[in-house]
């Protein structure tokens, strides 16, 4: 393979960011650039993720196209390497401090090549892209790899890949292994594209300390359908897992010379926690922010503890404390936030400097006073989605005064909302203050993440940690103090082992309890583990090096964010070598790639920093698929007359209306048992068709007209035909009946009822209920604890639907609430929302979620009843429940549903009428009829089905 000639060949720069593996290709013409390969190959060794895209490339037409390599990544993320090979030629990336990296663009940009900038495109990604010409018939290798340090957050770590060919690929394939030797205790995947077909392409194996999932379609797997040719494969591939812990916590890994410590104890009880809440309540934060604020404050205020202390200050021009003190999170006092935060409303500017003084001087009057708890954690929750505006506006004097008055003695966590925010300037504030910053973004889920931010901090359980390791056995030693570890996360300290350091390595971790202090002890064979992770081959090997280094320049940077200008240098200088050294693209380096001779167009790729603004009216999420506003293309009169398999139309009995000036006229099919004959001979043209039906089919009752020994009466008003009498077809007398009347109302659409319920037994019968008459708003439908399972939900009667309807499972744990504008899914103390009708395909141990384009959410599990929740926009549009598998019920289901699947007793149908029976559940009698009912279980619009009605 030869290398490019340097003299021949102009750079393209790439300032890459971290973030996750997509592909795609724009194609010039159709077909012209085929990717007939694409491998992603990720390796997880101890939470440092080694990653591997690879695309192959032919140009198949007959002239020069361009090829486009499109990829997103994590953010956290480093790029090591990027390369391109044209023709067996191999262009590789070298990485240079920024500086020297943008005069060599410079350079280019000064001979009129043009210029691209790469920038965030989401809450988790960043992108970067590279275009290379490609002649005819040639081919070109992109290969791009990348490496990140998984972070534990609410208990799981998450590994994010992203894929987007935008054309089906001949060979497609995505593995991933993991290796983790304290053991894999759990591990779950997830896939924002993944249909039932795919399904059957992904493989997962496990055993205790390891874990490899493949992803590998074939073509027509990947196929939209036969007569589409595109692809189904664009989204995400998700992997969470976590690991066993033992009560000390402590895991040291040793690989060549370096070790990582893991720190999680298990069994810690939470600290008693001071918080103030500190809320920006301006103009700026009017309508959506506001709403979702309250939203997400009231149910924050729900999950403090009794122990707890809290208050709330709302600021806009001036700030407003909600009560003098902070007061014990007592039911009572929880209750009265809530109410105040409901009540929040925004208007006026923005005064963060007094805002946050007032908090501060809150927690020390509290302390001086010992109001708090002893040993508890006091700290700062700031939420604000705008600059200062409104007293001290100077972002720097804000940031000193609000410094000097915490004095180190509390946290503060800051929240920017939205990208009006100065998020460099919230970032010092908390970095400077023992805290972080996290930026909100506006989108449907923003109470959400409100959430899931408060969940991170909310259980503190260790403060003042620190790690002790004998200075004759370590050196070079990453961050080894902490001020407080929360519940849900992980401490990481790396290190170098000496030449000469012992055969054990040992540490010590103190940290402070509300009490007392605590002291763990551990010891890890420095043979043994260099052994453990020799022998593997599916693991990258060297990486324990390449983490500490990489965990290295990320706190490097950190720290550059919070201090003097003089300690900002040497920092930056010791960051800038180890990117150089270890070649990752950080904010320090670019990414010089050459291209081949003649190519016109150099790209420059900076890694976004996330305290930049956004313009006006330009947004970095990426829009998603919302509901869709579905109006069936039937009509109520159309779907009446809509026939279905199950259910012909002329079998109904229904006036089919159709306006003639101010009458209504109706054409209307009557079917009746035959009695033996051909039946009277009406007058008026009408014929009556003979049909048998099978008794309580049709409730008489129901029709428009009565009737009268078996056989329906001529209406009056009909004039006579002179056209004799009728005609038979096949032993049927077959006519309609035409009827006028200037006051016929049109008839209502058959409605779905509010559950349907498979009956008992190997009938397939259904049972149609509908909910008339309630206790209260909230319904326990079905509970069931020998499956762990329970369902709840609100119903709204003057609505008559469903306002919400909640899932939960005992194991695993999962709570699935669905409203008509969400999905949102609570694992442990993570919440994740969906929108409906997006695809979604989770694997976890014991359970399996499934959404489809229809709105169709399914629940489940090979040992337990399959629950649905379905978005129905049919007629009675609203929420529904489905159930499957209902066999799989234990005898002690319970529940307003759950009673009709225990000791279910039929009485005999009614003598007068056999469409009418008595049903007796759990000691309660309910009078079921034999109706017509829309059948919602497969989705818009429906089919008409028979079954058996009750009311509740």
């Amino acid at each position: 393979m030869k290398p490019p000639a340097p003299a021949h060949a102009c750079a393209i720069v790439l300032v890459l960011l971290p973030l996750l593996a997509v592909l795609q290709t724009t194609r010039a013409q159709k077909n012209a650039i085929d990717i007939y390969s694409l491998t992603v190959d990720s390796r997880v060794s101890s939470r440092f993720a080694h990653t591997v895209i690879t695309s192959r490339v032919v140009n198949r037409a007959d002239s020069m196209q361009e090829a486009t390599f499109q990829m997103e990544l994590p953010k956290k993320a480093f790029i090591t390497n990027f390369s391109m090979i044209i023709d067996g030629v191999m262009y590789p990336g070298n990485i240079k401090q920024k500086d020297a990296a943008q005069k060599q663009y410079s350079a280019a940009v000064a001979r009129g090549e043009s210029a691209g900038l790469v920038k965030a495109t989401g809450r988790k990604m960043e992108q970067f892209q590279v275009s290379v010409s490609v002649a005819p018939s040639a081919k070109v290798t992109f290969e791009l790899v990348y490496e990140e340090l998984l972070k534990r957050r609410l208990g799981v770590y998450e590994l994010l890949l992203k894929v987007q060919p935008r054309q089906l690929v001949k060979h497609l394939q995505m593995d991933i292994h993991i290796f983790e030797p304290q053991g894999i205790s759990f591990l779950e995947t997830e896939s924002t594209f993944m249909t039932n077909e795919l399904a059957d392409a992904l493989t997962i194996s496990q055993n205790q300390t390891k874990a490899h999932i493949r992803f590998k379609p074939t073509l027509s797997q990947q196929q939209k359908s036969a007569e589409q040719q595109d692809t189904v494969v664009d989204g995400n591939l998700i992997i969470r897992y976590d690991v066993n812990r033992t009560l000390s916590g402590g895991s040291i890994q040793i690989e060549n010379g370096y070790f990582v410590h893991y720190f999680a104890p298990e069994g810690l009880s939470m600290i008693p926690k001071n918080v103030i809440f500190v809320i920006d309540t301006s103009g700026s934060m009017m309508g959506k922010k506001i709403r979702q604020t309250r939203e997400a404050l009231i149910k924050i205020l729900e999950d403090l503890r009794p122990e707890d202390h809290f208050n709330l200050i709302s600021f806009s021009r001036e700030a407003t404390q909600w009560k003098p003190s902070l007061v014990p999170a007592s039911t009572q006092n929880v209750e009265e936030a809530k109410k105040y935060a409901n009540s929040i409303k925004a208007q006026g500017g923005t005064n963060i400097n007094d805002a946050m003084l007032m908090a501060v001087q809150l927690l020390d009057t509290a302390t001086r006073e010992e109001q708090l708890p002893s040993g508890s954690v006091s700290l700062f929750l700031l939420l604000t989605d705008g600059d200062p505006t409104v007293g001290e506006t100077n972002p720097t004097k804000i940031q000193k005064n609000v410094q000097e008055a915490i004095g180190g003695q509390y946290s503060l966590f800051c929240l920017g909302f939205g990208f009006d925010v100065s998020y460099a300037f919230l970032e010092k504030l908390a970095l400077d203050n023992g805290g972080l910053a996290r930026r909100i973004y506006e989108d449907s889920d923003s109470a959400l993440q409100l959430q899931d931010f408060y969940q991170e901090v909310a259980n503190p359980l260790l403060t003042a940690v620190t790690f002790e390791y004998p200075s004759n056995a370590v050196e070079e030693v990453t961050q080894d103090n902490f001020r407080l570890f929360f519940k849900g996360s992980e401490m990481v300290v790396a290190g170098k082992l000496r030449a000469q350091s012992p055969e054990v390595l040992s540490a010590i971790v103190s940290g402070q309890l509300p009490t007392e202090n605590i002291t763990f002890q551990m010891e890890s064979q420095v043979a043994k583990q260099e052994e453990e992770f020799q022998k593997p081959k599916y693991i990258f090997h060297g990486f324990m090096e390449r983490l500490w280094a990489y965990l290295t320049i990320h706190q490097l940077l950190e720290r550059m964010v919070s201090v003097s200008d003089a300690d900002k240098q040497a920092l930056e200088t010791q960051a800038l070598g180890l990117s150089l050294n270890y070649s990752f693209v950080t904010p320090l380096t670019s990414m010089v790639v050459t291209k081949p001779e003649g190519q016109e167009q150099s790209q420059v790729a900076e890694k976004p920093v996330d305290n930049e603004k956004v313009p006006s009216g330009k947004s970095l999420i990426p829009s998603k698929a919302g509901i869709g506003d579905r109006t069936s293309d039937l009509s109520p009169t159309k779907l009446l007359a809509k026939a279905s398999p199950a259910q012909p139309a002329a079998r109904r009995g229904h006036c089919l209306p159709k306006h003639v000036g101010a009458l209504v006229t109706c054409r209307t099919v009557f079917r009746h048992r035959a009695m033996g004959h051909a039946g009277p001979i009406l007058p008026g043209g009408v014929h009556l068709r003979l049909l048998k039906e099978p008794p309580g089919f049709l409730n008489p009752s129901r029709y428009r007209y009565p009737f009268s020994n078996s056989y329906p009466r001529v209406p009056s008003g009909i004039a006579s035909s002179s056209s004799g009498g009728p005609t038979t077809l096949d032993g049927y007398l077959d006519e309609t009946m035409e009827e006028t009347s200037p006051t016929a109302p049109p008839p209502a659409p058959i409605q779905a009822p509010t559950v349907i319920l498979p009956l008992p037994g190997q009938s397939g019968d259904q049972l149609c209920v509908d909910i008339k008459l309630t206790p209260g708003p909230l319904l326990l439908l079905l509970s069931d604890p020998d499956q762990g399972l329970e369902v709840t939900g609100e119903y709204k009667m003057e609505k008559a639907q469903f306002s919400w309807i909640e899932v939960t499972f005992k194991n695993p744990q999962l709570q699935v609430h669905v409203s008509p504008e969400h999905v949102v899914v609570t694992r442990g103390r993570r919440s994740s929302e969906y929108k409906w009708k997006e695809t979604l395909f989770v694997v976890m141990p014991g359970l399996t979620m499934t959404m489809d384009k229809a709105g169709l959410l399914l629940l489940s599990s090979p040992d337990k009843v399959t629950i649905g929740l379905l978005s129905w926009d049919g007629p009675g549009e609203g929420l529904r429940l489905l159930l499957r598998d209902t066999d799989r019920f234990s005898s002690h289901v319970d529940g307003i549903l759950g009673r009709f699947y225990q000791g279910v007793l039929w009485g005999p149908p009614d003598t007068t009428d056999d469409s009418k029976r008595t049903l007796r559940a759990r000691g309660f009698d309910f009078d079921a009829t034999r109706e017509l009912k829309l059948d919602y279980q497969e989705g818009t619009p429906g089919t008409e089905i028979s079954c058996w009605s009750v009311a509740l």
